[in-house]
């Protein structure tokens, strides 16, 4: 049971960081399309982020009511974030390998 608190602590670190460092990278980027990239991969990791979060507080911690709803709460987030990422990483990544260029 504690090696999976040691992995979920470690991909919260993961993903924290890497979504800073998509951060960055998206709001200093000029090309538009390049900063939508980036800030989809942030939203990713970040989702990611959220359900380590809530999957941390469901193992760790004891299960009381308010623990349940708020975890449960962090969980549909992340769910949104993730979703909303990946739904907008396609658009992107489309449009920058020339698939949607109209003829």
């Amino acid at each position: 049971m504690e090696w999976i608190q040691w992995t979920l602590f470690l991909l919260l670190c993961i993903t924290s960081v890497l979504s800073v460092f998509f951060s960055i990278r998206s709001r200093r980027q000029t090309d538009t399309v390049l900063r939508g990239l980036f800030a989809a991969r942030m939203n990713i990791c970040m989702g990611l982020m959220l359900l380590c979060l809530a999957g941390i507080q469901a193992i760790v911690y004891s299960a009381s009511t308010m623990r349940i709803i708020v975890g449960a709460v962090v969980m549909l987030l992340g769910l949104f974030n993730l979703l909303a990422g990946v739904r907008n990483h396609m658009h992107f990544q489309r449009i920058l390998d020339g698939v949607g260029s109209s003829k």
